[in-house]
């Protein structure tokens, strides 16, 4: 069993305190930034265009999953707390959100510039949003939140600060199983990008994307506790109903007559 005690900030110097989860969000865009900045030069894409991307990618990630998460798991307080919404350093912010957030958002830029398609932009940034759901559970393993049911297994993680009733119960690390998913798959996205992405047709990367992220997603649902009240009893949780048109939609990319070329390895 892990006791698993880390405080969720770092240092803090009076009024200000940096956590651990802040400066891992701040870091999945400044590597994700670098990332796209090769991958843009590699295409010979203007520069200035990825500037652009990344005021679209940042106001689509953070209003969409904070809207999310207000809206998906508790929309009767906040509906009646509007300026509840605004405080996003309370907590809460929903993957599934942000995937909404940052679809509006790709889709808008796209119509703006030319010769970059929103599948084409798509299958470029999910490499830098895989990267960052690794970053972004790491924060949450680091807040203690988002932790996994009771269990007995040797690698259990006794959450010490958790806000339950049964603080020192063994749990499964929830957190870490989806970190280190989502780190495989960016190497594996990465990995076909660079290898075959003059082959492949738009829309491949995001589909794969889509598949692996969420189906994982929805099976490790299984073992975390619920987010909210209202999921208990629920044969499925809020996170796995919102993963299954998710994983369809990426089917479809997959399996479109278009795209017909293989993946080459």
């Amino acid at each position: 069993m892990i006791n698993w005690d880390v405080s969720p900030e770092i240092f803090s110097l009076g009024p200000i305190h940096v956590r651990w989860y802040g400066l891992l969000f701040a870091a999945s865009f400044l590597i994700g930034f670098q990332i796209m900045h090769k991958i843009f030069i590699k295409e010979n894409k203007s520069e200035n265009d990825l500037n652009d991307l990344l005021w679209y990618m940042l106001a689509g990630t953070i209003l969409g999953a904070r809207l999310g998460h207000c809206l998906f798991y508790s929309p009767e307080y906040y509906l009646s707390n509007p300026l509840e919404i605004l405080k996003v350093w309370k907590g809460g912010l929903a993957s599934h959100g942000a995937a909404i957030g940052i679809t509006i958002a790709i889709r808008m830029y796209s119509k703006k510039k030319i010769g970059q398609p929103f599948l084409w932009v798509y299958d470029r940034v999910v490499i830098t949003v895989a990267l960052a759901g690794f970053f972004i559970r790491t924060g949450n393993l680091m807040n203690s939140e988002i932790i996994g049911i009771p269990t007995d297994v040797p690698w259990a993680f006794k959450f010490v600060r958790a806000y339950v009733t049964d603080p020192m119960t063994p749990r499964h690390p929830a957190q870490l199983y989806e970190a280190l998913s989502y780190l495989t798959i960016f190497i594996v996205l990465y990995f076909i990008y660079y290898k075959s992405y003059k082959k492949i047709k738009d829309g491949l990367i995001f589909g794969i994307f889509l598949v692996s992220v969420f189906t994982a997603r929805f099976f490790i649902e299984f073992i975390k506790e619920d987010q909210s009240a209202f999921e208990a009893g629920m044969a499925l949780n809020m996170g796995q109903i919102l993963s299954i048109p998710l994983i369809i939609w990426g089917i479809y990319l997959i399996l479109r007559k278009d795209i017909s070329n293989k993946v080459t390895t």
